[in-house]
Formats: structure tokens, C-alpha cells, sequence
């Protein structure tokens, strides 16, 4: 026996992030989920399962019009052409209360009450799928908890729509324990909700599928279904990898870089490897530079043109098959108190340090500055920040970025 659990498919749910990025395909991005459920429909048919199923979440949100059906039903058509029934929850994007536009199913396709659980039976094959659909978007209570205990002499599947006893970014919905679903002696658990794939449990399984295509930053690397097989009494499992587009976070340390183009370089060489992880999907990537540097004031000060030179270099690298959803600079100032020397770089850095306390020294910084001051244009001159060079209440704020300023400077030219 052979079967599939999918989940989270989230039909027609647009891919955030991309669209505001010029060039990005923003077509190809938006048709993304139907394209993996496709896969999903060609993968059943080719591997000749003998169901199919969804544990929630089919559609994103109410369907704008019935195009969103009329793409599902054309698909499980295909299913029915096979002989392949489908079995499905609704889950809390979906739920009974969520979708008002409706459309007949398919008589292959078996959506579970919302009421209470229901058992449906596969005689032939010896096979009872316990489950339950959500009735509202927020389903708090432990809805498992009633679920009935296994049939005597069939293989028997739990499929639920759950956060189980919680997961980091996703709300608490259906909540529920391990022992509680083992305790009701069913061979399998298909568990949808949590869009990372985990198998939580063997013997009997309980896994998680994960969902068919990631939508964002946050929903990384390989996304698909999961193949069940039964024979000789022992369950194997496969993932399979449906997804056509394939999010990626590219986090680069650079706390050793002593030039900005060095970061570039570094870039292309993380982008090339990802692209080859990604088996010729297009790439969407985040790329985050992080660390300790002298090159930090040189990234933020013309960040507007390191953004774009990774950018550019991103896109090179991949060969036209990557684009960028974003750029986070995250880099720190390099500190004085970060490097052994007993030279001139000490030397300034004490100066800078205790010259705010220095008033004479001060006094006479402060006179430099009213003479360049006032040999400076009257526009010039007029400021609407509230800093007056003649000042020494202004240069003693002026001096706090100084030190930092002048080290990743000297730093960064060895």
C-alpha cells in the first residue's frame, strides 16, 4: 500500500517580498503554490498511490473568486481519472466558517466533518482515516481528544490539523500531546500546521509534512510531501520535494574583512553554492552580512551602493535564476579595545577619549571650528539640527562617532 500526506498547500497565496525587486518574475513567483500542487497531482499519479492525504490548510484565505476552485477541482478530476481517492481536513486558513465561495467536489474527494471526528473506510485496502475539520479559524480545544480509538484489524491513520504542544511561529491551534494521539493506537499520524517537515514519533509514525511551496524568508530550503509505504507490516517513508521556487538565507560573518570588495567576492561564492543546492530552482535569497569590521562605516555610509553591488553579484552568480528579497546590513564598528597596540592608534584613541573632559583642549578645538565656521558661505552656515560648531557642548556630541569614524578608517587601510 502506498499513500501520500501532504499539507499546507495554501493555494493561490502570494509569495511576500519579491514583486517590489525590479526584475523579479513576479508571474512565475505568484503561480508558484499551483505549480507544486501539480507536482503533487503528477507525483500520485506516476507513483500509483492508492490516496491521498491533506491534513489542512488547502486554500490561503477565502478565495477571491472561483478560479482558486475551479484550479483544485480540475486537479483532483485528474486523481479520479487514476482511480486515486483524496481524503482531507480543513485547517484554520480554511476553515468551515472561513471560505464562503463553495463549489461541488469531486466524488473522490472526501472532506471530514467539522461537527465531529468521522471515520471513513478503505475496505480493499484495510485502511481507517480518522479526522476532523476545523469549524472556525481558531480551534483552541483538543479536538484528538475525541477522536476514536483504533479500528481492530485495519491500518489505521489519524489526519489532523494541529500546532500539537506548540511550535515557535506558529499559533496555538487544535493543541495536543504525544501521548495523547498514541494513546488512540492508530498506525499513523498526518499532521498538518507546522510548515517545517518532522517526524516527531516512530512506531507508529507522527509527522509533520510540511508545506508543498515556502512563501517568505522564514520558510527555507526543500518543501514537498512525504510517501508512505506500507508492505510486510513495516511503514517506510520518503520526502519528496515539490516545491518550484526555493527560499534561502545567505548569513555571511565577515568580522575579517578588511576591504568592502572582499565581501562581494564572498557573496558570489555563497550565491553559487546555493544555487547548486537548489537543483536548478530559481532562488529567492536574504542575505545578511554580519560581524565585527573595520569596513562597517564604509558599508553604511554608502549602503546605498554595497546593496546594489550584492545585488548585482547575487544575480550574476545565479545566473539570472536568483533574486534577492533583501539586504541586511548588520555589521558592527570596529573598537579600539578589539586591537593590541601600543602605537599611534592607542595614542589617538586615548586623546579622543579624554578630550571631552579636557576643557582647555576643548576650548581650543571649539575656536578652530568657529574660524572654519565663519570663513564658510552665510548659507552655509545656517543649520536646523541644532549643532554649533562653536560650540563645545556640540563638539563634545560630535566626538562620539569620531573615534569610531577615524579607527575603521585607519583600520580598514591597514
Amino acid at each position: 500500500m502506498k499513500f501520500i500526506h501532504a499539507a499546507d498547500i495554501h493555494l493561490d497565496s502570494p509569495l511576500r517580498g519579491l514583486a517590489r525587486y525590479e526584475g523579479a518574475p513576479v508571474e512565475q513567483m505568484q503561480s508558484a503554490t499551483r505549480r507544486a500542487f501539480i507536482n503533487l497531482i503528477d507525483l500520485a499519479c506516476n507513483k500509483e498511490v492508492d490516496f491521498v492525504l491533506l491534513a489542512g490548510d488547502l486554500y490561503d484565505v477565502d478565495w477571491k473568486d472561483y478560479n482558486t476552485g475551479l484550479f483544485f477541482n480540475q486537479q483532483m478530476s485528474r486523481l479520479r481519472e487514476a482511480d486515486i481517492p483524496v481524503f482531507m481536513v480543513l485547517g484554520n486558513h480554511d476553515a468551515g466558517n472561513t471560505i464562503t465561495r463553495q463549489l461541488r467536489l469531486p466524488d473522490n474527494v472526501t472532506e471530514l466533518s467539522y461537527r465531529q471526528p468521522e471515520t471513513k473506510t478503505l475496505e480493499k485496502l484495510g485502511v481507517a482515516i480518522h479526522g476532523q475539520s476545523f469549524a472556525k479559524r481558531a480551534m483552541t480545544d483538543d479536538i484528538s481528544a475525541a477522536y476514536p480509538n483504533a479500528l481492530p484489524g485495519y491500518f489505521n491513520i489519524g489526519l489532523l490539523h494541529t500546532s500539537l504542544n506548540g511550535h515557535e511561529g506558529h499559533a496555538s491551534y487544535a493543541p495536543c500531546t504525544m501521548p495523547g494521539l498514541l494513546s488512540h493506537g492508530y498506525n499513523y499520524w498526518a499532521l498538518g500546521h507546522v510548515h517545517k517537515r518532522e517526524v516527531l514519533h516512530e512506531n507508529p509514525y507522527v509527522v509533520f509534512s510540511g508545506n508543498l511551496q515556502g512563501r517568505h524568508a522564514r520558510e527555507t530550503g526543500e518543501k514537498g510531501c512525504t510517501l508512505v509505504q506500507v508492505k510486510n507490516g513495516k511503514t517506510s517513508l520518503t520526502h519528496v520535494p515539490l516545491d518550484v521556487l526555493r527560499w534561502e538565507v545567505c548569513q555571511l560573518k565577515v568580522n575579517d574583512v578588511t576591504q568592502a570588495d572582499d565581501i562581494i567576492d564572498r557573496v558570489r561564492e555563497a550565491v553559487t553554492l546555493a544555487t547548486k543546492k537548489a537543483d536548478g530552482r530559481p532562488l529567492a535569497l536574504r542575505v545578511i552580512i554580519e560581524g565585527t569590521c573595520p569596513v562597517h562605516n564604509e558599508l553604511h555610509s554608502h549602503s546605498d551602493r554595497w546593496v546594489n553591488e550584492i545585488r548585482a553579484v547575487a544575480t550574476d552568480a545565479g545566473l539570472g535564476n536568483v533574486w534577492v528579497e533583501k539586504i541586511s546590513l548588520q555589521t558592527q564598528p570596529l573598537s579600539i579595545n578589539t586591537v593590541q597596540d601600543d602605537g599611534p592608534l592607542e595614542e589617538l584613541s586615548n586623546f579622543l577619549r579624554t578630550l571631552p573632559q579636557d576643557g582647555d583642549s576643548l576650548e581650543a578645538l571649539t575656536s578652530e571650528f568657529r574660524f572654519l565656521r565663519n570663513a564658510l558661505p552665510v548659507e552655509a552656515r545656517q543649520r536646523d539640527d541644532g549643532i554649533d560648531p562653536g560650540n563645545t557642548d556640540s563638539i563634545r556630541q560630535l566626538l562620539n562617532g569620531v573615534e569610531e569614524l577615524l579607527m575603521a578608517r585607519l583600520l580598514a587601510q591597514g
